[in-house]
């Protein structure tokens, strides 16, 4: 990938810097993620991201350990911000892609990050790093949303969609990120709830992928 040149931030050219970098951002909302909808089409970058957001404003006032929501919204919002050159690369994809997606993503944001004016291009790339790294509250928080919001859209999409190891993944995925916090906990076993009632609609049981993992609770 390509270096920018430096960006020219001057008052007269900034109206169309804050224009460039939302021209540069609707490229999520046709960035398609490896999951689908209920209705039958695949989900964007953008759908994942705002729904993270309404589940994380849904969810703050009741967690037991409390965030700054406002910080936890900037970061869901960038969080995906380098899948705009990167990409979205699923967790469990074997490839050399994959094995290079943090580096590419590091090296992503800083360019990105350049292009936005003012101080918010750094304010976004500390968002991106904190989350990646889970340095504060509010990014467990973030990381945990982000791994439940993604089991809540397999449970709303055609078990059809699902590939073998995103059976292993309901119990797999969520639980170290929700561990801290025990509503997060209960709220990850309700979607596990739901996750083991569309398996059984579907002729698959729960009881046997957990014996697989070794699962006796």
């Amino acid at each position: 990938m390509s270096h920018h040149p430096p960006q020219d931030f001057s008052e007269k050219r900034l109206p169309r810097a804050l224009l460039d970098v939302m021209r540069l951002s609707e490229r999520l909302k046709n960035e398609l993620r490896h999951s689908w909808l209920s209705s039958g089409r695949r989900e964007s970058v953008a759908e994942h991201t705002w729904q993270m957001a309404l589940l994380g404003l849904l969810v703050a006032e009741h967690l037991e350990h409390p965030v700054d929501l406002s910080k936890t919204l900037k970061m869901i919002l960038v969080h995906d911000i380098a899948e705009i050159e990167v990409g979205d690369i699923p967790s469990f994809e074997k490839s050399e892609r994959k094995n290079l997606k943090e580096k590419m993503e590091r090296e992503a944001i800083e360019r990105l990050s350049a292009q936005i004016p003012g101080d918010v291009g750094e304010e976004i790339k500390q968002l991106w790093f904190d989350y990646e790294e889970s340095r504060s509250p509010e990014a467990k928080f973030a990381k945990a949303l982000d791994k439940i919001e993604v089991q809540i859209q397999h449970n709303f999409a055609d078990l059809k969609t699902w590939e073998e190891i995103e059976y292993d993944l309901v119990y797999t995925k969520m639980d170290n990120y929700c561990a801290h916090d025990s509503f997060l906990v209960s709220l990850c076993a309700e979607v596990k709830t739901q996750a083991e009632e569309e398996m059984i609609k579907f002729g698959r049981d729960p009881a046997m992928v957990k014996k697989k993992l070794g699962i006796t609770s």
